[in-house]
C-alpha cells in the first residue's frame, strides 16, 4: 500500500469510510471490515460523531483494539443539529464538548485528524480555529481539517490562522469524483495554493462507479442506490449518467481495468488527493477497493477520462 503524507501524519493512499457502521452495518459486520481493511494495509480510518447514530466511532475504536496505536483517525464534529443545550457547533464550547465525547466513543487519547464536518456561518472561523489549536497543544489533536468547504471559506480559514498564529486546516474532505468535478473548478486550486490537501468522499458515487450498474437494466435489488428514497438518489443516478458510466467502463476494460479501477486510481493519482476514502459493507469489498488503486494513469490517460464526462 503507498502512504502520503497529511501534515504529520502519513496515510495509506487508500482509506476505509465508516459511515455504514451502525447503521448498515452492526458492530460484528464492522468489525470484519475493519479487518480487512488492516490485512490490506489501510491505516487510515474516517467517521464522524453523528455517523450510524453516533454509534460509527464506539464501533470503531472497539474493533480497532490494540491496532489503534498503528492506524490514524480522522473524525468530525459540527454537523447541522449535532450540538446541543444552544450551543454553536463550531463554536469554543460546542468543540470542548465534542472532542471528550468522540475521544470517549473512540476509546483513545487522542484523535489524529479532527474535522470540522460543515462550515457555521454563525461562528467566526477565528474563534473555531483556536478553539482546534487548543486542543492542539494539548495532544488531544493532532491534526486539523474541514469538510464541504468552498474555496473563498478556505482562504479566508488559512488567513485567519496566520493572523492570529494558531493551527490551520491540513485538508478538505468534499464530495469528488469522476463524475461529480466540481472540486476541480475552485477548491482544487486552493488547495495547491495553500498546501492543504484534498479528501474526497464518494469517490464511486454511492456504488455507481462500482460495476454494478448497467445502462437499460434498472438498479440491482439490495444495492444502496436502489434502496434509496428517489430524491435522494437523483443526486447519484439517472439515464445521462448511467451513459457516461458505459464510455468509462468501455474505456477501462480496453485497457485491460475494471470501472472501479478507473473511478479509484484516478483519484489516487491526483497529486492534490491525499487519500481516497471508500465505504464498504462487505470485507470483499475493501480488498476490491484497495486493489483498484494499483493502476499507475498517466496525464494523458487522466485527462482522456476527464473528456468521456
Amino acid at each position: 500500500m503507498e502512504h502520503t503524507s497529511l501534515g504529520s501524519l502519513c496515510v495509506s493512499r487508500v482509506g476505509l469510510g465508516c459511515n455504514n457502521f451502525g447503521g448498515r452495518l452492526d458492530a460484528a459486520g464492522s468489525e470484519r471490515v475493519v479487518r480487512a481493511a488492516l490485512d490490506a494495509g489501510v491505516d487510515f480510518f474516517d467517521t464522524a460523531d453523528v455517523y450510524g447514530g453516533q454509534r460509527s466511532e464506539e464501533i470503531l475504536g472497539t474493533a480497532l483494539g490494540a491496532e489503534r496505536k498503528r492506524v490514524v483517525i480522522a473524525t468530525k464534529f459540527g454537523a447541522p443539529g449535532s450540538a446541543v443545550d444552544g450551543l454553536a457547533r463550531a463554536g469554543r464550547d460546542w468543540i470542548g464538548r465534542a472532542v471528550e465525547r468522540s475521544l470517549r466513543r473512540l476509546g483513545t487519547d487522542h484523535i489524529d485528524l479532527y474535522q470540522l464536518h460543515f462550515p457555521d456561518a454563525d461562528v467566526p472561523i477565528e474563534e473555531t480555529l483556536s478553539a482546534l489549536d487548543a486542543l492542539v497543544k494539548s495532544g488531544k489533536v493532532r491534526e486539523i481539517g474541514c469538510s464541504n468547504f468552498g474555496s473563498t471559506r478556505l482562504r479566508e480559514a488559512a488567513s485567519a490562522s496566520r493572523r492570529i498564529g494558531c493551527a490551520g486546516f491540513r485538508s478538505v474532505q468534499n464530495r469528488y469524483s469522476v463524475l461529480h468535478r466540481e472540486p476541480e473548478e475552485k477548491v482544487a486550486p486552493a488547495c495547491r495554493e495553500l498546501g492543504v490537501r484534498l479528501i474526497p468522499y464518494f469517490p464511486l458515487e454511492s456504488g455507481l462507479l462500482s460495476g454494478k450498474y448497467r445502462s437499460g437494466q434498472g438498479l440491482p435489488d439490495g444495492t444502496r442506490l436502489a434502496a434509496m428514497p428517489e430524491a435522494q438518489r437523483a443526486r447519484f443516478v439517472d439515464e445521462g449518467r448511467l451513459t457516461q458510466v458505459e464510455r468509462l467502463r468501455a474505456y477501462a476494460e480496453e485497457r485491460g481495468h475494471t470501472l472501479l479501477e478507473l473511478a479509484i486510481s484516478w483519484l489516487a493519482t491526483n497529486p492534490t488527493v491525499v487519500s481516497v476514502i471508500a465505504g464498504a459493507t462487505r470485507p470483499e469489498q475493501v480488498e476490491a477497493n484497495v486493489a483498484a488503486a494499483g493502476w499507475s494513469m498517466t496525464a494523458a490517460e487522466r485527462a482522456e477520462i476527464a473528456a468521456l464526462v
